[in-house]
């Protein structure tokens, strides 16, 4: 059985630990965790994981996040897996700071990231974790925000938060979506 992640981000020195840039670093903290790297391919730096006969492909795509859904599609076609086995690493302004919510579907939610990747795969039926970031930006201050650097307080707690997201993908691919919903969701 084999999975593909999807750590959404954007790619460049100046979007490092963003938090827009959660889905790369909980990627990052999951490939490290087994002494796994990333090295560029098409589309994405590219990684690849075996855990207990399971087989997890992760990419942090270098399309920039409105056009994640061409790194996403290349990689599932040259996988060849369904969008059902491809778990989407993503941040989220409704959810607040460090709670996680896996879903086996759903829409958008305004995140260009997941708008692309459904309009490019024509499906809303594939698995992501989205991870809180909380809305605490001034009115019309959301980019700023998004593209920001963590608070020292948040800083504090992202290396625990981050590694029990990582747990989340482990899950997902050793037990399914909906066990891992169980587990995680909070």
């Amino acid at each position: 059985m084999k999975f593909l992640i999807v750590g959404l981000g954007n790619p460049g020195s100046e979007y490092e630990h963003s938090r827009h840039n959660i889905g790369f670093d909980i990627a990052d903290s999951f490939t490290k965790k087994h002494g796994a790297h990333f090295t560029p391919e098409r589309y994405a730096e590219y990684a690849h994981v075996s855990l207990k006969g399971k087989h997890f492909h992760l990419i942090k795509p270098t399309t920039y996040m409105n056009l994640s859904g061409k790194a996403a599609r290349y990689w599932l076609d040259k996988l060849n897996l369904p969008p059902e086995q491809m778990l989407v690493l993503v941040d989220d302004l409704a959810i607040d700071f460090g709670k996680i919510r896996m879903r086996k579907n759903g829409s958008d939610a305004g995140h260009n990231g997941l708008k692309n990747i459904q309009e490019l795969l024509q499906t809303q039926n594939y698995p992501r974790l989205r991870f809180g970031i909380g809305n605490h930006f001034p009115k019309g201050g959301q980019v700023d925000y998004v593209l920001g650097k963590w608070n020292n307080e948040e800083q504090t707690e992202l290396p625990k938060l981050i590694a029990h997201s990582a747990d989340a993908i482990e899950a997902f691919g050793l037990t399914g979506i909906d066990r891992a919903m169980n587990q995680f969701n909070s």
